[in-house]
């Protein structure tokens, strides 16, 4: 099957409202049990903090019976008032209900994470189709094991509340549930990073953070101090083109590459050994926003990830990545094709090592507790099982300290492994005993080795009862505060980079730098900054410091030959289009039947119909999605505009900006055409009917334009998912960049 016609194998639905059940109108009076939940969530499996399966169904561990209570289970009669000494008398202290519920209440939140504190989370499965059996003995990787596993994505920089669609690296962070125990694979969606040593991490994110004495920007990497940092640190300048690449602005989640990061080691069940770096490939394709997209949604959504996810769930159109590996000979160089394998700052072309798909996760449900799951999961990549081993990736071996370390204060205590989301599916038997949150009720009287009293348990473990292996490697040196010389080259790998990417791409890069360093008070570090583009391309310095009003500096490391590698490049492949999102734009004298045809014809090739119409409700049996006022272009990825609808009453400003300032003397509802004419722009595909072209010409778009369909209804969603297959119709703005230098 192509991609661009692969299709889900269960029925999609419309996303679901908040609640299992709708509400009635009056406030319900019956004592009924708390609700189940909702067909697309799940909560963490059902084992105790000592691993052992207790067959509960996850709602067990939900909110119970039928009355409010206290969180002793003393049934409640009133939590509206207050015990006090008469009607208008002073509160007594005597009210335990209220001590309990304010106390409770002043101390439900928890220190966000540092980095990463924006996430968003779902529960999926990972089948493993057998291939990487030959290079490594984790059971979770045997042909056909079914894994659970949980996901969680997220920005760097900003604060928990801060918008998804921001400028920044993304968390990809992958915990399984592995019958070995739990392993952790938490990565990014770059495959690079900003700094080669762990103990640069405080100084990198102290520069993106919001500056010290105005918390401002949030979010953002558009300021002074983090320019200031990255044009002096040159080894972050590889990740840095990778972030202000459409790589920085993912379009969704589903639709974004996850990378390991760092080299790891494998051993086979021989004790043969290879290196490998891990990738998961979506299989919705790699797409982005564009510039003007991502400050729409930051304003008008900022949950627009988060969102799009969740939806995506709910409505059965379940993402789904490729988990591969680029395997490597394991030499005592630990350089591969020149590239010192050691040095997090540099990635291995696909074209000169291939990645090998070892399996596939599929996300099916998402969390029934956003702050017991999404929140309180912690990930740490010394969570290893048997076969997978670190190597001494400088930076890798700091975040194997730094990462145990955060959540000692973040969750409380030291057993936070504990915890429903973070306890392994496996026998536990460790050793640790009490401390703050202490779940586990431990046994005997020995939590020592060596041990008679409770007859030498717990065994250590050998080769024949899966015992973990440190993989011997030989380790020689002095003690010094230096890096190997391999990793000095702090520019060709950004060179490869920008020379991979497309026409656009490279457009869209140009305006990145330009308008970040547009945002930098300071002169000298704009300088500086194109100093190391000149460094990297010519061409794109030039670009920049024509755009900063500044004179391109000649390069002080001129940029050498560099082989391009395509697989970089996000444009010029097809990918599948089921959960793509349709607006289909109807007036209230759309005859429904017609709009049940295109909502059918949508939901078969795979794609979600939203009805949008001047007003809520329904047309006949079909329930209007989105309302003129309420819909955005953001939102969509393509539109069907099935009638060319004239203005709503409630197209005037003092109603919906949208609007405009003039609507009298309009054809066409204004919000139509601004929806229209933002969708023509952000090279997205449009159709309409034949009755609906003035809707074009109200907007300035011609209906011969690029990725422009006239057809009937049903007709036109054909047309509309061929166009969505290339995701962008890229050639609507044919690119200005030069490529002289390439």
């Amino acid at each position: 099957m192509a991609p661009s016609q692969e299709k889900a194998n269960h029925t999609l639905t419309p996303p679901m409202g908040p609640g299992v059940q709708s509400p009635s109108l009056e406030e319900p009076t019956a004592a009924v049990p708390p609700p189940p939940p909702k067909p697309s969530q799940q909560g963490p499996a059902t084992v105790t903090p000592t691993g052992a399966a207790t067959g509960a169904p996850p709602e067990a561990v939900a909110q119970q019976g039928m009355y409010l209570t206290t969180s002793q289970g003393a049934r409640l009669r009133s939590t509206d008032h207050a015990l006090k000494a008469g009607p208008r008398g002073p509160v007594l202290l005597q009210d335990h209900h209220l001590r309990e519920k304010i106390s409770h209440f002043d101390h439900e939140r928890i220190p966000e994470r540092v980095v990463h504190a924006r996430g968003s989370g779902a529960h999926g499965v990972f089948v493993a189709n057998g291939r990487a059996s030959k290079i490594c003995r984790a059971a979770f990787l045997g042909k056909d094991v079914e894994t659970p596993v949980f996901v969680r994505f997220s920005t760097v920089a900003g604060f928990r509340g801060s918008s998804d669609t921001v400028r920044d690296t993304r968390g990809f962070a992958t915990k399984f549930y592995t019958s070995e125990g739990n392993y952790d694979l938490v990565g990014n969606n770059i495959p690079v990073f900003f700094i080669q040593e762990g103990i640069k991490f405080p100084d990198i994110v102290h520069a993106v953070k919001p500056e010290p004495d105005k918390e401002i920007p949030q979010a953002q990497s558009a300021h002074d101090t983090f320019w200031d940092f990255v044009s002096l640190h040159t080894e972050a300048q590889a990740h840095v083109a990778w972030s202000m690449s459409d790589r920085g602005i993912p379009l969704s989640f589903r639709m974004m590459e996850g990378f390991g990061i760092h080299t790891f080691r494998l051993m086979d069940a021989a004790g043969e050994t290879c290196l490998v770096k891990f990738h998961w490939k979506p299989r919705q394709g790699v797409h982005s926003q564009v510039w003007e997209e991502t400050q729409m949604s930051a304003g008008a959504d900022p949950d627009f990830h988060r969102r799009d996810l969740y939806d995506a769930i709910d409505a059965g159109a379940y993402p789904s990545w490729d988990l591969g590996v680029q395997v490597m000979p394991d030499t005592p160089e630990e350089i591969f094709e020149g590239i010192d394998l050691l040095d997090p700052t540099k990635f291995i072309p696909e074209e000169v090592c291939p990645v090998e798909v070892i399996g596939t996760m599929t996300l099916n449900r998402r969390p029934t507790n956003f702050f017991a799951e999404t929140e309180q999961v912690m990930f740490n990549p010394g969570n290893l099982v048997p076969g997978i081993d670190v190597t001494n990736d400088p930076l890798l071996q700091v975040r194997l300290f730094s990462y145990i370390d955060t959540q000692i204060t973040r969750l409380g205590g030291p057993n936070f492994s504990q915890l429903p989301i973070n306890r392994a599916h496996c026998p536990v038997n460790d050793m640790f005993r009490d401390g703050f949150h202490q779940d586990a009720v431990h046994g005997g009287v020995a939590p020592y080795k060596p041990n008679s009293l409770d007859g030498g348990n717990p065994a250590e473990a050998d080769d024949d009862s899966s015992g973990y292996i440190d993989i011997p490697t030989p380790v020689a040196g002095n003690k010094v505060r230096e890096l190997s010389a391999t990793f000095d080259d702090h520019y060709s790998q950004a060179t490869l980079f920008v020379r991979s990417l497309s026409s656009a791409e490279r457009q869209h890069l140009t305006s990145a730098y330009t308008f970040e360093l547009s945002k930098c008070y300071e002169e000298a570090i704009r300088v500086r900054q194109l100093q190391c583009l000149a460094n990297i391309d010519a061409d794109l310095c030039a670009e920049v410091a024509r755009g900063l009003g500044l004179s391109a500096p000649q390069p002080t490391t001129p940029p050498g030959d560099v082989e391009p590698s395509p697989a970089v490049s996000q444009l010029g492949k097809k990918w599948p289009v089921v959960g793509r999102k349709i607006a289909v734009v109807v007036d209230s004298d759309t005859p429904p039947d017609a709009v049940a045809s295109v909502r059918e014809a949508i939901m078969n090739a795979g794609m979600l119909p939203f009805v949008t119409a001047p007003r809520g409700g329904k047309l006949g049996d079909v329930v209007v999605d989105r309302t003129f006022l309420t819909a955005a272009s953001i939102e969509f990825d393509a539109a069907l505009v099935m009638v060319a609808p004239v203005p709503a009453p409630d197209a005037l400003p003092a109603f919906d900006a949208k609007s405009g300032q003039d609507t009298t003397g309009r054809a066409v509802d204004p919000r139509v055409v601004k929806m229209v004419a933002e969708m023509f722009r952000h090279c997205k595909a449009i159709a309409v009917t034949p009755g609906a072209t003035s809707v074009l010409a109200a907007a300035g778009v011609h209906e011969d334009a690029p990725g422009m369909v006239v057809a009937e209804p049903v007709a036109a969603v054909a047309g509309l998912a061929g166009l969505l297959a290339s995701h962008r119709v890229w050639e609507r703005f044919p690119a200005r960049v030069t490529h002289e230098s390439s």
